[in-house]
């Protein structure tokens, strides 16, 4: 079975939930706060509970945060092929969760910043694994120049998934394109497709990022409650979502892209895919937390009770 293999950075999330984010320079208290990891444990752990073998192929510092992504990835049976960083530990993320489930985030950069050829290469990829990229990784040069340098030497049949972040539509136009060259899986929220495309729907926005990529690839654009749209094979689909009342949307993107990969893993259709994708997300959502993506079972449960 084809594996799913992560190149992002894995960092831990410092999350605290707050009624409101502060107007500048001033305070807001917090109704609880935690640590947990996150960044691309999220989409290795949707990955894995879909049943996928997955391995994180980025860089994880030593120190308590390198410990704390290493016990999470174990946790579930999660490898990591690069060995640990010495004399640096893995970075925070600091997330603040609004009473509606919005988020914001503050990246700090440590040990995942200092990515490497030899180091991705552990990972050893070989025809049929889907290689996951995130834009994140494009927008810094000590983890762009070693991910691009690396994509260029995969073995023919490696699929590569790219998603994008809000920052791919910022990056040069000949990374951008370099990227999209190399990509033959995209999958993004809306937002991010449109800010490459100029779409004003999901299906147009599938449509028109397929349309930018190599021959026969395939555009995954979501749109939260709504779903996601499809374009394989010369035909767009709509995926109809299962909304939800959202505690907390942190992480359904990546349970989504965690699910999606699992399932293609498999050997699941793409539409198939997708809908078990979108129920990740729908019940990613009611969860606290980041890698809170529900198993394969949880998700099969969900759509007979929905009578899918």
């Amino acid at each position: 079975m084809p594996r799913v293999i992560h190149t992002g950075q894995a960092l831990v999330d410092a999350t605290a939930r707050v009624p409101g984010l502060p107007e500048r320079g001033q305070n807001v208290m917090a109704d609880g706060w935690g640590q947990q990891a996150g960044g691309a444990v999220n989409t290795l752990v949707a990955a894995a509970r879909s049943g996928a073998d997955c391995v994180h192929a980025g860089a994880i510092g030593t120190g308590p945060n390198g410990d704390l992504i290493r016990d999470a990835l174990a946790a579930d049976s999660i490898a990591w092929s690069a060995p640990a960083l010495p004399g640096c530990d893995t970075a925070l993320c600091v997330v603040l969760v609004e009473r509606d489930g919005e988020r914001t985030f503050v990246t700090m950069q440590g040990a995942e910043r200092m990515l490497s050829v030899e180091g991705l290469a552990t990972s050893a990829p070989r025809a049929g694994d889907l290689v996951c990229v995130t834009g994140y990784s494009l927008a810094v040069e000590s983890t762009r120049a070693p991910l691009t340098a690396w994509l260029g030497t995969l073995p023919k049949g490696v699929e590569v998934v790219l998603d994008p972040g809000a920052v791919f539509a910022d990056l040069t136009p000949a990374a951008r394109d370099a990227m999209l060259a190399a990509t033959t899986v995209w999958t993004s929220n809306q937002e991010e497709a449109f800010a490459l495309v100029g779409a004003t729907t999901m299906a147009e926005g599938a449509a028109l990022v397929a349309a930018r990529l190599r021959p026969g690839a395939v555009a995954i654009v979501r749109d939260g409650p709504a779903g996601c749209a499809v374009a394989a094979g010369g035909a767009v689909t709509e995926v109809p979502g299962f909304p939800q009342r959202p505690i907390d949307t942190n992480g359904a993107g990546d349970a989504h892209t965690g699910v999606l990969v699992a399932e293609r893993a498999a050997g699941t259709g793409w539409v198939e895919a997708c809908r078990r994708a979108n129920v990740a997300g729908a019940i990613t959502v009611t969860r606290r937390g980041a890698a809170t993506s529900p198993t394969a079972a949880e998700i099969d449960a969900f759509l007979a009770a929905a009578g899918s």
